[in-house]
């Protein structure tokens, strides 16, 4: 029963995400930020919770990178919807998310196994900070507590510089997993052939 823990924190950022998609489309930026922020405290609870106790399954290996991804784009789109980043930062993710769909699909069924790294991780932390960055210029550049006199017009853009360190980090990862698929052998022709002995369920 405790083992499935982590798989129930990660299916709760899946509930999440329309929470967060509407707090966002109804302009209410400290609401989104607050339960995005619920959704990354479920992230780090149930995979330290995995590591420490031994939890992890095949199922948690892939509900934990979807809800990252499904988060993400998510809450980026959103953002591009109601203009406040430049659609071509999600066009870049969507781009990236296929390639690595794509590698994974190919893949599948021969035995290889490719594990999240760091610079992946990095990826999205930097996105999650720029985020958080966006929804609060949004917010106190237009009101703090419906008084705009208040309002904090210097720090206007300063999230973009962050989204383009994200998006570097994102380029980067990228050409770090397809390394990873060369170095290790994932891409030779003996490799790249299906064994049809096996059988097929």
């Amino acid at each position: 029963m405790f083992k499935h823990i982590p798989n129930f924190l990660t299916i709760i950022r899946f509930f999440l995400i329309p929470v967060i998609v509407t707090a966002l489309l109804k302009g209410n930026y400290i609401l989104a930020f607050i339960f995005l922020s619920i959704s990354g405290l479920t992230d780090i609870l149930d995979g330290y919770i995995a590591r420490k106790f031994n939890f992890i399954t095949n199922l948690g290996k892939l509900l934990d990178p979807l809800a990252d991804k499904a988060t993400q784009l998510s809450v980026l789109t959103v953002l591009a919807i109601e203009n406040i980043i430049p659609l071509w930062i999600v066009i870049i993710v969507i781009v990236k998310e296929f390639l690595m769909i794509s590698g994974a699909s190919f893949l599948y069924g021969k035995e290889f196994v490719v594990s999240s790294r760091w610079y992946g991780k990095l990826s999205t932390v930097l996105f999650y900070i720029a985020i958080v960055a966006s929804l609060f210029i949004k917010q106190f550049n237009t009101t703090i507590f419906n008084h705009p006199e208040y309002s904090m017009h210097t720090i206007s853009n300063f999230d973009q510089y962050i989204y383009y360190l994200a998006l570097v980090a994102t380029l980067f990862s990228l050409i770090m997993y397809f390394k990873a698929f060369y170095t290790q052998g994932y891409l030779k022709k003996e490799n790249l052939k299906i064994d049809k002995t096996k059988k097929e369920f």
